[in-house]
């Protein structure tokens, strides 16, 4: 596999038509997913002190951040509404080799910042409800 540029990991987020079209989240600097899954532990007395995890079974999910510069972007502005009203919508991370992720988020944090003479900035995290398919 080759190496892929982290710039080309976006962020993008669902316009809430059928089907969906999607939009990239402007100013986004920085992206980072993380796939959780919590196992089912069947160890037993034949396991010869041994943990041994059930295939197939447990909670897995899908952690999404990212950081960046306030453009005021429609696709931000969607972002703080969600936030603000606890709104799950469709999401897509897409990578540089063309393959992507699809699915259900809940915002869970949104921080603004900026400092006097500079810009506005943020951080977000996402975390996945239902499943995240590979497109």
């Amino acid at each position: 596999m080759a190496a892929e540029k982290g710039s080309a990991f976006l962020l993008r987020i669902g316009d809430g038509e059928v089907p969906v079209g999607y939009s990239t989240i402007a100013g986004l600097r920085t992206t980072q997913m993380s796939v959780n899954g919590e196992p089912v532990a069947i160890t037993n007395k034949d396991s010869g002190g041994w943990r041994e995890l059930l295939s197939g079974a447990g909670v897995r999910s899908v952690s999404v951040s990212g950081a960046g510069v306030f453009t005021g972007s429609d696709a931000e502005m969607r972002i703080k509404n969600h936030a603000l009203e606890g709104v799950i919508d469709s999401y897509e991370l897409s990578f540089e080799g063309g393959d992507s992720m699809r699915g259900n988020f809940l915002v869970t944090r949104l921080d603004y910042s900026g400092d006097y003479n500079g810009e506005r900035s943020y951080t977000l995290s996402l975390e996945s409800s239902g499943e995240v398919t590979h497109v």
